[in-house]
């Protein structure tokens, strides 16, 4: 069946080839650059013991140079799963989550009609190429020139020019055979309403062709030489082959580059791209015309996890700025970020580079500040906090932001950096928000200044540590902690006490599967379902869960699991168990040793993933919770925070019995807690 407009692109942008491999593929960890997405691998096509086949992420092509395969996702799981197209179609589609469409017999002739599109728009671009070195193009030619493009940027992004003719485009592409409806269809001529003849869109205007990720010519943006034309930029208007909320300028080209260089910029516009491109910085896109959509933004993050926006330093470029927020925010996840870089005032990048160099460009770009500094300046630039009132809508106004972020340990980050830039604000300014710029902030913790608490009063405070104006004492000194307590991972000054928490539970199951990988085969549903919150151990953890699917649907696992173990310390490049036991409650634990007997691993196994999701539980309601809070907690929100608390502390109070003889408190501990985290006995019952 033919597929829907868009959809084929919509899943090449939403699955990693690198992924799709892996799964056939055992990596050369020491060819392999996975922070760049350059994996290197023996090829799955032929033979052979050296690492021949070559992905790229970025690109979402492979290539081995040994026997010459290459392609996209497609076309790598219609080789290794012996299927057709619209086979591979459905497995890809089924992984990225998205839904088949139901057969469409029209889409068979749009995707026909697309595809004599793009020759027509390649017919164009040709032409307009041609048109730039004529005479009637010579002011063309000097406005570029006045610009410090030279001739190899003109031939790197094939710019051209429309001379000022209503029917000159159009009279040449009819001379080639094309029929006008085609030339209407791509956006290159105006038919108008009343039936009058054709002309072309285009007239006197420097043209600048823009491709999709695939490098098909999609579209046009001219730029006027009139000073007096109505718009100074247009584009092509949206066609079957251009939708301008899913192109950026140089997507093919910036992907490419920044494949090399870990990073992407997204400028305003067609000039900025280029200048930017020919002062050695590749790897910029533009929207085109419009604010950035979300579509845009997961096209971005597919090519790089934290773009960087540079944003001319005027009103428009800031206001752009700030709309983007709220597009961004019920998008961004863990490893999915924006940063943010404001040029001087009345500066954009091609300005910039002519009057202070490619050097001081980059440095501008390598200072640019998180999203949070810009959330914080749109709420507070200009305003004045001087009464509880416009503290508390200041409050309300940030709570409605963050409650748009999906994922609620990325909501806490942000909640901390908030109260930071809160308590920095309420200082000694007295509640005047001053005109800073990005990155000012300093220092954190606090609350409201003269003594006012902010925990349980809601909105962001964190506590002035005042009572009365005046220092809080406590009553008795503390006794200093021993030597192990100051060691211990939970106690570390610069830790996270939920990630560091986490940390030990996911070691702690993680140990004992490379103890007994024979319990894999019993606990591997549970294992892949659990969300684990430090990157590197949920790395292993995926690691450990291919290792052991690949041997269940072989041989299986044998008992003592060795030749599994030895395939995960393969791939990982060394023993993981080093990393696991550098945390003193995991390695004291007899129970996770490989001495130890697979029943006893096993419940110290199942009590640590019960206790992990109890906390995950627990934590995500005090989140919800938190941002109820708007003055003095109420009964029921005050149980539902002992409630959770009470869930967290049983989680972290349980410990592994001796398996001689305690076998029958510890499991029974550990269904308790599973039967509090089936019941969500912290949640609010709402009528």
């Amino acid at each position: 069946m033919a597929l829907p407009d868009g959809f084929l692109d919509e899943l090449r942008n939403r699955v990693s080839i690198a992924q799709v491999a892996g799964r056939k593929v055992t990596w050369d960890t020491r060819k392999s650059n996975a922070a760049k997405g350059d994996m290197w691998a023996p090829c799955p096509f032929h033979g052979e013991k050296t690492a021949s086949f070559h992905v790229d992420d970025a690109k979402g092509f492979y290539y081995c140079f040994g026997c010459h395969a290459k392609g996209d996702a497609l076309s790598f799981v219609r080789e290794t799963e012996n299927v057709g197209f619209m086979d591979a179609v459905e497995i890809l589609a089924s992984e990225a989550g998205m839904t088949m469409p139901a057969p469409d017999p029209q889409a068979q002739k749009r995707a026909e009609q697309r595809a004599g599109l793009a020759e027509v728009m390649e017919m164009a671009v040709a032409w307009t190429r041609l048109q730039l070195s004529t005479a009637a193009a010579q002011a063309a030619r000097d406005y570029l020139a006045q610009r410090g493009l030279t001739p190899e940027t003109l031939k790197r992004f094939e710019i051209g020019f429309a001379p000022d003719s209503r029917g000159a485009m159009l009279g040449h592409l009819r001379d080639k055979g094309v029929p006008e409806a085609d030339i209407v269809a791509a956006g290159l001529a105006i038919k108008p309403d009343d039936g009058g003849a054709a002309y072309d869109r285009f007239r006197g205007r420097i043209m600048f062709p823009i491709r999709d990720a695939r490098g098909r010519a999609i579209a046009f943006g001219g730029r006027a030489m009139d000073p007096n034309a109505r718009a100074k930029y247009l584009n092509s208007p949206e066609t079957a082959l251009f939708d301008k909320g899913r192109a950026l300028y140089n997507i093919k080209a910036a992907r490419e580059a920044s494949g090399r260089s870990g990073a992407l910029i997204v400028a305003e516009g067609y000039m900025d791209v280029i200048a930017l491109a020919q002062a050695g910085l590749a790897h910029a896109v533009a929207p085109l015309g419009t604010a950035i959509t979300d579509n845009q933004l997961q096209m971005l993050w597919r090519i790089c996890p934290e773009p960087v926006i540079a944003l001319d330093g005027d009103r428009a470029g800031i206001d752009a700025a700030i709309r983007l927020i709220d597009v961004a925010l019920p998008l961004l996840e863990p490893g999915r970020a924006l940063r943010f870089c404001v040029l001087p005032q009345g500066q954009d990048p091609d300005d910039l580079i002519k009057a202070e160099g490619a050097a001081a460009m980059q440095a501008l770009l390598e200072k640019a500040v998180p999203m949070v500094d810009l959330l914080w300046r749109r709420e507070t630039e200009g305003r004045s906090f001087d009464s509880p009132e416009r503290r508390a809508a200041l409050d309300a106004r940030l709570r409605d932001s963050l409650k748009l972020i999906r994922d609620p340990i990325l909501q806490s980050h942000y909640r901390d950096a908030i109260r930071e830039k809160r308590a920095e604000l309420f200082g000694p300014t007295g509640g005047r928000a001053p005109d800073r710029g990005f990155g000012n902030g300093r220092g954190y913790g606090g609350g409201y200044e003269d003594g006012y608490r902010g925990g349980n009063g809601g909105g962001f405070g964190g506590g002035s540590g005042r009572r009365n104006g005046r220092p809080f004492q406590g009553r008795n000194p503390m006794a200093p902690p021993l030597p192990s307590t100051r060691a211990s991972i939970l106690a570390r000054r610069d830790a996270d006490v939920t990630v560091s928490a986490a940390r030990i539970r996911e070691s702690a199951i993680l140990l004992g599967c490379l103890n007994h990988p024979s319990l894999l085969a019993e606990i591997e549903p549970e294992l892949d379902a659990l969300r684990f919150l430090c990157p590197d151990l949920d790395a292993l953890r995926r690691r450990i869960l291919q290792v052991a699917e690949a041997a269940l649907h072989a041989d299986g696992i044998t008992d003592d699991g060795s030749a599994l173990r030895a395939e995960v310390i393969r791939l990982h490049g060394s023993d993981p168990a080093d990393i696991l036991m550098a945390v003193g409650q995991v390695r004291d634990n007899p129970h996770l040793r490989p001495a130890a007997t697979p029943e006893s691993a096993l419940l110290v196994i199942r009590e640590e993933m019960t206790k992990h999701r109890a906390a995950q539980g627990a934590e995500a309601e005090r989140l919800e919770a938190e941002t109820e809070i708007t003055g003095v907690a109420d009964e029921g929100l005050t149980w539902r925070l002992q409630q959770a608390a009470a869930a967290r502390e049983a989680s972290m109070r349980s410990r592994a019995s001796d398996p001689r003889g305690g076998e029958e408190d510890t499991a029974a501990l550990s269904n308790a807690l599973q039967d509090m985290i089936e019941r969500e006995i912290w949640r609010k019952r709402r009528e």
